[in-house]
Formats: structure tokens, C-alpha cells, sequence
């Protein structure tokens, strides 16, 4: 049955279902993507466990990752999709197709410049990520560092294509193509694990780079189809528009990247901390990454072109629908896995990680990571709507300021919860690596305040009802605890069976609950499942 066109001025409901199916593609994408992603991290695990190898490859990918993430996928998102989708539906396709390709133009200058820079300074990039890193261990960085940045310019590339699929509507291709990414490092590692390891770390560092060759060729054909002709005959000029993508750039990579930042900050003062925070660190953001990707970046990507495309009349009440809806299935979905990480985040990490040399007692460290991260994580994906939010009404510059704020709070809380708190209670120094983590969560809370107070100058209400939330938050602590007697009632019935009943279980409960305390009705769920 053919679905039903949407009136001029979208209601809620139609706003929630058209960003249910949008939000579903990019989940389904990055789903395939984060499960890729986890067998790495597993076998990666199992192979180098929390050793100096391990910290030297987690320090190493932090650096070009940390680029990548600060001037493609985030900058590219917020920047370009605004301008390009206005462009498409005002001026038309051809004239957003020559924009775009003197963006492409811009960022493959710009990032020849960065892959230059990163070879031939990869020791001093080293001493800013890892300070703390001295003899075998930094020198083992430094030649990871050096063989990895060649893939900066493809990912940045690969980032360029994701916002041009994205305002065309084609949200999995993008999000999936990291899935090659992680397998040609799998591939290396298998083909390597008979080495000594620093050699399999040279040699996952080299299938890091020709996975990132594999994710952009995974775009390019589909990106070529839906772009006008004209390739040769495109004028690289500086227009209006190109530079109105260029300005809004600067602000949003603070905004955007106050993430990724905070995050590079957590690396720096993980340095100091006894060998194998930093990979711990590592394991604790794969799983705390799985649902801010999943659902919040997916929510938030799905969104930022449709709002982008509102007309002026209709934008405020369209945005607060966008606003409304996303918020709802963000709730629903990440109140659970915040009680999950506290709950039960040494049955994930024994689950996806443990093995080899990564030890049960390694789970445990994980888990107290892990608990740190979970206090910000639902700041952190709705703030990342909010700022979607912004960049729609075509404002970078208030996200960038509220950044500047959290990064700050960053470098404060986490120096002092990681290296001060310790030694003043009394605990082991590897205690810090949970201190980093909880202080970005807290930082993540104020930049949340910031710009939800400043939204609501904007934009029409938005409030999701107290109820709701009171509803989601019971459930899922209930549901935590009839699934807790379990982790001692399957003792006996092996490892990898009791962990997966136990998240099965407070799953499954969850859901039961969460449909039966009225805060997602069955029509939402089957709607959320066959999209």
C-alpha cells in the first residue's frame, strides 16, 4: 500500500515515523558497522590484552581517528549537509553538486597537508596524545602513528561521501562501509598473530590503512551516480556558499568535536596512569561508542537534513517535532544501556573481550571504566540532537561556545579525579582511568544544560513529559534487578551462556516492561522493528 503524502506542515506523529525510518537505515548501518567493529575489538583483545602493544596501537589510532572525526565526519555533517540540502531544494541538483565538489577540492588540500604533517611530526603528535609514553612503548607508537596517517585523507574523503549520500536520502551504504574498515584489520591481525607482537601491531596498522581505502570505495560508486555531470567542467571558485560552508566549519569542529576532544584529553592523562589504562580506556568507548552511534549519532544524522530543509515559517514548530520524537526514542533506548553499564558492564566486557590475554580480572577494570562513562551518556547523545538542532537554524557559533566549556571542564575534572582523587582516598592509580571517564560525564552534563536553556529561546516547546521519563527509569532498575540473581544462579553453565542470558533476560524485560509501563506502545515497536 502506497504510504500517504505528508501535509505542508508535518504533524508529530508524521515527523516521528519519517525520522523512525531514517533513523532505522543509519542504525542498521552503523549496527553492521559497530558488530564489525566489536569482533575487531575481540580479537584485538584476545591477541594483545591490556600489554604496551596494546597502549601503543590505542594511543597510535587515537591520533588520525581523532582528525578524522574533527574535519570529516562531524565538521562535513553540520557544515555541508545544511547548505547542500538547501541548495537541492532552492537552486537545484547541479548547482549543489558544483558546491560540494569544491568542498571535495578544499579537503583534499587540506588534507594532503595534515597526512604531510602527521609523517613527518608523528614524534611530537606522540608526545601530545602520550605524554606519559617513554622507551619501547613510545617509539612503537611513533611508527604506528607514521603508517596510519596516510589513511586520514582517505577517511576524510570517505566523510565527504557520507554527507552527500546522507542528504540524498541514503543513509546505509555510508554507515556500513566502516564495516570493511575493521575487516581488513581483522585480516591483518589473523595474518600476522604468529609474530612477535609488535610486528602484528605494525602489521594491524597497515590493514587500518587499506581498510580505510576499501570504506571509501564502498561510497564513491554511489556518490558518482547521484551527482550531476559536470566533474570537468566544475569551476573551484570560493562562492557564497562555499564559503558559507567554510565559516561555519571553525565552530563546528569545536562543537561537533567537543566528543572526540574530550576523549583525546581522557588519552593524554591516561598516559600517566599504570600500563594498560589507555587500552582499557580503549575497550570501555568501543562499548560506551555502541550506543551513542547506534542511537544518538544515528538519531541525530537522520534528522539534521530534514530540520536543515524546514522553510522559515514552519521551522520552529517542525523542529520542535524533530526535537520531540528524537528525544523520545533516545530515552527509550539509552536508559536501559545506562543501567546496563552499571549493572552488568563486566558481562559485556568478559563477553566481547575476554581471552587470550585478556583476563577475567582485565573485565573487571573495563567495568569500572565503564560505569565512569555511563554517567554521561545520555548528555551526550540528546546534547548531540540539540546542536543538530542549531546547525538547522544555520547557528554553529552557540554549540561552539557551550564546547568550549565542556572541553574545559574536561581538562580540569579529569586531571584532578584522575591523578588527584586517587592518591587522596587511598585506592590504586588505575582507579584514575574511572575518574576520566566520570568527569567527562559531568562535563558532558553542563554543555547539555547550556544548550537546552539556549534552545528554548528558538524553539517552540520541546519537553518530553516527567512521567515518561520516571516510567523508562523504573523499568529498566527493575528489570536490572530480577536479572542480577542470575549472574550466580548460571554460574555453573559456562561463561559466554550466562552472559548472554543475563543481557537477553534484562533485555527482554526491559522491552516487556517498558510496553507494558505505556512508555513505547506495541504500534511504535513494530514500526521501530520492520522499517
Amino acid at each position: 500500500m502506497p504510504e500517504p503524502q505528508p501535509p505542508a506542515s508535518p504533524a508529530p506523529h508524521a515527523a516521528s515515523a519519517s525520522l523512525a525510518w531514517k533513523t532505522a537505515l543509519v542504525s542498521a548501518g552503523m549496527l553492521l558497522s559497530r558488530v564489525a567493529g566489536f569482533a575487531r575489538q575481540w580479537l584485538f583483545s584476545r591477541v594483545f590484552g591490556l600489554g604496551i602493544e596494546a597502549d601503543a596501537f590505542g594511543a597510535a589510532l587515537k591520533i588520525p581517528n581523532f582528525l578524522q572525526n574533527l574535519f570529516g565526519d562531524g565538521v562535513l555533517s553540520a557544515s555541508m549537509i545544511p547548505v547542500y540540502a538547501r541548495l537541492v531544494k532552492q537552486r537545484g541538483q547541479a548547482e549543489a553538486d558544483r558546491v560540494a565538489r569544491t568542498v571535495l577540492a578544499l579537503l583534499a588540500v587540506m588534507t594532503s597537508l595534515i597526512v604531510l604533517a602527521g609523517v613527518m611530526f608523528a614524534p611530537l603528535f606522540v608526545d601530545l596524545v602520550a605524554p606519559g609514553f617513554e622507551g619501547a612503548k613510545r617509539e612503537l607508537t611513533i611508527m604506528l602513528v607514521r603508517i596510519m596517517f596516510p589513511g586520514v585523507g582517505l577517511l576524510v574523503g570517505s566523510a565527504w561521501c557520507l554527507a552527500v549520500l546522507n542528504t540524498h536520502g541514503k543513509f546505509f551504504n555510508s554507515y556500513a562501509a566502516p564495516a570493511l574498515w575493521n575487516a581488513a584489520i581483522m585480516a591483518a591481525i589473523v595474518w600476522s598473530r604468529h609474530d612477535t607482537l609488535p610486528r602484528v601491531a605494525v602489521a594491524t596498522a597497515w590493514g587500518a590503512v587499506a581498510g580505510s581505502l576499501l570504506q571509501i570505495s564502498a561510497q564513491l560508486p554511489q556518490v558518482i551516480q547521484l551527482m550531476t555531470r559536470g566533474w570537468r567542467r566544475t569551476r573551484f571558485t570560493l562562492t557564497t556558499d562555499v564559503r558559507e560552508v567554510l565559516a561555519s566549519s571553525g565552530p563546528v569542529i569545536l562543537s561537533r568535536g567537543a566528543v572526540q576532544v574530550s576523549a583525546f584529553i581522557d588519552s593524554i592523562i591516561a598516559s600517566y596512569l599504570p600500563n594498560g589504562a589507555v587500552a582499557a580506556l580503549a575497550n570501555a568507548q568501543s562499548l560506551y561508542m555502541f550506543p551513542v552511534s547506534l542511537f544518538g549519532m544515528a538519531i541525530s544524522s537522520a534528522a539534521l537534513p530534514a530540520m536543515s530543509a524546514e522553510s522559515h515559517d514552519t521551522r520552529s514548530r517542525a523542529l520542535a517535532d524533530h526535537l520531540i520524537s528524537g528525544q523520545r526514542i533516545m530515552i527509550v533506548l539509552m536508559v536501559p544501556s545506562v543501567v546496563a553499564f552499571v549493572a552488568f558492564g563486566d558481562v559485556m566486557a568478559s563477553l566481547l573481550f575476554e581471552g587470550g590475554r585478556f583476563t577475567h580480572d582485565n573485565a573487571r577494570y573495563v567495568w569500572m571504566v565503564l560505569g565512569g562513562s555511563a554517567v554521561g551518556l545520555i548528555a551526550t547523545t540528546v546534547g548531540r540532537l540539540y546542536a543538530s538542532a542549531f546547525y538547522a537554524l544555520g547557528d554553529t557559533k552557540t554549540p561552539a561556545r557551550f564546547a568550549f566549556v565542556r572541553i574545559g571542564l574536561v581538562v580540569a575534572l579529569g586531571f584532578a579525579m584522575a591523578l588527584g582523587v586517587p592518591p587522596l582516598l587511598g585506592v590504586d592509580r588505575s582507579w584514575g582511568t574511572a575518574g576520566l571517564t566520570l568527569s567527562a560525564g559531568m562535563a558532558g552534563w553542563v554543555e547539555f544544560a547550556l544548550l537546552r536553556r539556549a534552545l528554548r529561546q528558538r524553539v517552540d516547546d520541546f519537553n518530553v513529559p516527567v512521567n515518561f521519563l520516571v516510567r523508562c527509569w523504573a523499568v529498566a532498575i527493575v528489570a536490572a534487578a530480577i536479572t542480577t540473581p542470575l549472574r550466580w544462579g548460571l554460574a555453573g553453565q559456562g561463561r559466554y551462556l550466562r552472559d548472554l542470558a543475563i543481557l537477553f533476560v534484562f533485555g527482554g524485560l526491559y522491552l516487556g516492561g517498558a510496553v507494558a509501563a505505556g512508555a513505547i506502545t506495541v504500534k511504535e515497536l513494530r514500526r521501530r522493528l520492520h522499517v
